[in-house]
């Protein structure tokens, strides 16, 4: 959760695409970090600095480069540089935005704004690694209770905690069992 000062004239909203590990490129549990440092790569080469790459919501549906603000000016810092998403966004990650993105503007008005400002990418929603767990929610480290966003089993503040009361949960049956 971030302290910032929270009084800025735009909203502060994520798309997130959900992905897997058949869509991560290479193999091993460490592929989705190997793809994440990847498409941070691609969008470091493409701005040849840490300015985010950003287009507006209407050229990107539209498949064309924004040169640059409408009525939306862009919030992110160290700032942003105007272009194509899909210049360097994976395919898999377009086509969902593509149609997320009309799709919730039927859903929440001026969601789908053409002159909305897309920034990219966002890498860190969640890990790109995931504890295996079994059906008592233990790791093969017998004790361990892998949960929430780090474990790979959570996407946002709400799942994580839910995560966490079903791994509190099953901790607590386990010290149950010991006892009888």
């Amino acid at each position: 959760m971030s302290y910032s000062d929270r009084g800025g004239e735009n909203a502060n909203a994520a798309l997130l695409v959900t992905l897997h590990a058949e869509d991560f490129p290479g193999e091993g549990v460490l592929a989705g970090m190997r793809w994440q440092r990847e498409l941070e790569r691609a969008a470091y080469r493409y701005t040849g600095s840490y300015r985010a790459p950003a287009q507006l919501a209407g050229d990107f549906l539209a498949r064309r480069k924004s040169a640059g603000p409408g009525r939306v000016t862009p919030s992110y810092e160290p700032g942003v540089v105007w272009g194509e998403l899909h210049a360097f966004l994976p395919e898999r990650v377009t086509d969902v935005l593509e149609q997320a993105i009309p799709a919730l503007g039927q859903k929440l008005r001026g969601f789908d704004d053409p002159e909305a400002v897309l920034t990219a990418p966002e890498t860190r929603s969640s890990s790109p690694v995931r504890i295996l767990r079994d059906g008592t929610l233990q790791s093969a480290l017998r004790g361990l209770y892998p949960c929430g966003e780090g474990a790979g089993y959570a996407g946002g503040i709400t799942s994580a905690a839910v995560d966490g009361m079903r791994c509190a949960e099953a901790v607590l049956q386990a010290l149950l069992a010991e006892e009888k």
